[in-house]
């Protein structure tokens, strides 16, 4: 097998890092989109996503709900939380 580069050794440890918190959540999929120059990050449940309604909150949190289901979340200023 080829060695792992130092950015594919860096992305599979982040994976790995979020992998127990990402198998809490109640959803069977997420779908993830970043937007690096807005720096926005949308994180969807359903696709596609239908959502709705939209609840701002705060603290630059968007959540995108379908009835009573959650079908997407928006953070902004991602890369800074």
């Amino acid at each position: 097998m080829q060695a792992l580069n130092t950015a594919n050794k860096e992305i599979i440890d982040s994976c790995l890092g979020l992998s127990s918190e990402l198998a809490k959540l109640p959803v069977k999929h997420i779908w993830v989109d970043y937007d690096e120059d807005a720096d926005v990050l949308y994180l969807s449940f359903r696709k596609p996503q239908r959502a709705k309604k939209t609840v701002e909150r705060d603290d630059d949190i968007l959540i995108r709900t379908d009835g009573d289901k959650i079908v997407g979340i928006t953070i902004l200023d991602a890369s800074s939380r």
